[in-house]
């Protein structure tokens, strides 16, 4: 059994280049972790200015490093000079993210020509461990 096809020998370096350029990211802290052939993970150190009123990480910011995840990993099977749109994701939460660090790692299930589909787990990283915190499933078109 053979692995993902990479069309792009670049792709990491178009990748953190891509991820350099959203200010969002910055705006939140979040860092690029790894970039492998259909797979991305995303660390986010939690700070208390990624809080919602329950002192759990805001779901709006899962949702963000959880789709940023998943795009990149979709990106790192795409032809060269090609960037990512997100269609659609839908999240499920499963429990409060909360911790020192988030980390979302996004898989490619399938890639096609016009879409891809992706599947990021968001785990928290506590002191006993990490837990699971959100599940996505996302589609991609190259942009």
């Amino acid at each position: 059994m053979s692995g993902p096809v990479v069309r792009n020998s670049a792709y990491r370096h178009d990748i953190a280049a891509s991820f350099a350029r959203q200010g969002a990211l910055k705006l939140i802290g979040a860092e690029l972790d790894a970039v492998e052939p259909g797979l991305c993970r995303v660390r986010l150190p939690i700070t208390d200015k990624l809080h919602q009123h329950h002192g759990h990480v805001h779901g709006g910011v899962v949702g963000m490093i959880g789709d940023v995840a998943g795009g990149y990993a979709a990106m790192s099977l795409f032809e060269p000079a090609r960037e990512i749109l997100t269609v659609e994701y839908k999240i499920n939460f499963l429990a409060p993210a909360r911790g020192t660090m988030l980390v979302a790692e996004g898989r490619v299930l399938r890639a096609g020509r016009s879409i891809t589909v992706t599947a990021v787990e968001v785990r928290a990283v506590e002191e006993d461990g990490d837990r699971l915190c959100a599940v996505l499933q996302q589609t991609c078109m190259p942009g």
